[in-house]
C-alpha cells in the first residue's frame, strides 16, 4: 500500500492499465428511427492506480462511457483493454471490476456484514476468508461496529460507505464510481470525498469517477477527461483543465469565467497582443492549448483586480491591462464581495476582499493581470 499518490502531469503517466481505442456507441433514435451517438471517438489511457474522473454536464457521454467500461453497454466501435486483455465482448462478471452506485444498490433485507461478504459469498470463498477479508475493509471503512446493522438503521453516509466496502473486498482491478456523492447533503458530501480519496491512495486502486460536480472532480482527480456532446473536450490535470482550458467550454464549465472578445494583432511565444474594443492588451497565449480559432479573452473573477486607489493608479505595471466600468451588482458572500461591472457591452464578473467594498452606480477601473488573462478559442 502506498500512503500518499502524487499527482502526475498528463506528459508523465504512469504504467498504461486501461486503453479506450477510438470508443463509439451509438443508440436508436426515437421511434427506432436512425442511430443517436452517445459517445464518438473517444479515445484515454488510464494508468494503473490513477484516479481517473469523467467530468461533463447531462447527457454528455460521462455515464455511457463508464457503462461501457463495466460491460453494461458495449461499443458500436473501438476497442477496451485491461492489463492487457481486450474487453469489448466480456460480460461484467468477468472484467474484474466493481461498481459503486449513485443510489448506493445495498440489499434492504441483509445487514451490512451480508452485504459487504455478498461478492464473496458469490465467489464461493471459504468462511475463514470472508470473515477476515470482510473484517479488513470494514475497518478501513470505518464500518466496525455495524456488522448486525440494517440498511433502514443506517445514515445515507453509512449506506455509502456499505456500498464502498462491498466493491473494494472483491479487490477488483478497476473500481467504478457511478456519482457516488450526489445523493448526500454538502457537509457529508465533502467528507466521503476526502475518505474515497484517501482509500484510494492507500490501496492504490485504479479508480474511474463519474461526476457532473467540478469542484469534486478537482478535489479527487488525478487528471480529467471534460466531455461534451459525446465527445473529449480536454483532458488534464485538475490544474491543466482549471488553468488553462483549451475552449471557452472548457473554462466556462469548469468553475467561474470571464469572456471578452478579442481581435488578435500579433502572436508571439507565449504573449499574445490584442484589442478589447479599441484599447491594447497585452495576455498569455499558447498554441498547443487551445481548440479552434483564438478569439476570447478568458479570466477569472478572482483574478480581476479593481484598481480604483491612488498607489494602483500610479504604479506602472496596472498603467496598461485596464478597461473602465460601472458596478450594477454587488453581492456580499463573507469573506468577499462579488461584482457584476458593466464594460461597454460585457458584463464581468469580479469577486475580491470584502475590506473595501463598492457600491452599485460606482466607476472602477478593472486591472487584468496578463499571467492570468488568457487567449483561447471559441469551441
Amino acid at each position: 500500500m502506498r500512503d500518499e499518490l502524487i499527482p502526475h502531469p498528463s506528459s508523465l503517466i504512469p504504467f498504461m492499465y486501461l486503453t479506450l481505442d477510438h470508443i463509439t456507441k451509438k443508440f436508436p433514435g426515437r421511434g427506432q428511427e436512425g442511430l443517436v451517438t452517445a459517445v464518438e471517438d473517444v479515445s484515454l489511457e488510464i494508468g494503473k492506480g490513477e484516479f481517473f474522473t469523467l467530468l461533463g454536464p447531462s447527457g454528455c457521454g460521462k455515464t455511457t462511457t463508464l457503462r461501457l467500461i463495466a460491460g453494461f453497454e458495449f461499443p458500436t466501435t473501438g476497442r477496451i483493454i485491461l492489463d492487457g486483455r481486450q474487453l469489448e465482448a466480456v460480460p461484467p462478471n468477468n472484467r474484474d471490476m466493481a461498481m459503486v452506485f449513485q443510489s448506493y444498490a445495498i440489499f434492504p433485507h441483509l445487514n451490512v456484514f451480508e452485504n459487504i461478504a455478498y461478492g464473496l459469498r458469490i465467489k464461493k470463498l471459504a468462511n475463514d476468508e470472508i470473515r477476515r477479508r470482510v473484517a479488513q475493509i470494514m475497518a478501513l471503512t470505518k464500518l466496525t461496529g455495524l456488522e448486525n446493522r440494517m440498511p433502514n438503521q443506517m445514515s445515507g453516509g453509512q449506506q455509502q460507505r456499505v456500498s464502498l466496502a462491498r466493491a473494494l473486498v472483491v479487490e477488483p482491478k478497476v473500481l467504478l464510481f457511478d456519482e457516488p456523492l450526489s445523493n448526500l447533503d454538502a457537509k457529508l458530501r465533502e467528507e466521503m470525498r476526502f475518505e474515497i480519496r484517501d482509500l484510494q491512495r492507500r490501496l492504490n486502486i485504479t479508480s474511474i469517477y463519474v461526476t457532473h460536480d467540478q469542484e469534486e472532480a478537482l478535489a479527487l482527480s488525478d487528471r480529467i477527461a471534460v466531455m461534451n456532446r459525446g465527445k473529449l473536450a480536454q483532458l488534464g490535470t485538475p490544474e491543466e483543465i482549471y488553468e488553462r482550458p483549451r475552449s471557452k467550454f472548457v473554462a466556462d464549465f469548469i468553475g467561474l469565467a470571464n469572456f471578452l472578445p478579442a481581435r488578435v494583432q500579433t502572436l508571439h511565444d507565449t504573449r499574445a497582443a490584442v484589442f478589447i474594443g479599441d484599447k491594447p492588451f497585452t495576455v498569455s497565449f499558447s498554441p498547443t492549448e487551445i481548440a479552434g480559432q483564438p478569439s476570447l479573452i478568458f479570466i477569472r473573477p478572482s483574478d480581476v483586480q479593481i484598481v480604483n486607489d491612488d498607489a494602483h493608479i500610479a504604479n506602472r505595471d496596472v498603467q496598461e491591462n485596464v478597461l473602465d466600468g460601472q458596478v450594477v451588482k454587488v453581492t456580499y458572500l463573507g469573506e468577499k464581495c462579488d461584482y457584476r461591472v458593466r464594460v461597454g457591452e460585457v458584463e464581468l464578473r469580479v469577486q475580491t476582499g470584502a475590506a473595501r467594498r463598492y457600491t452599485a452606480g460606482e466607476a472602477v477601473r478593472l486591472y487584468l493581470p496578463m499571467e492570468h488573462a488568457r487567449l483561447i478559442g471559441e469551441e
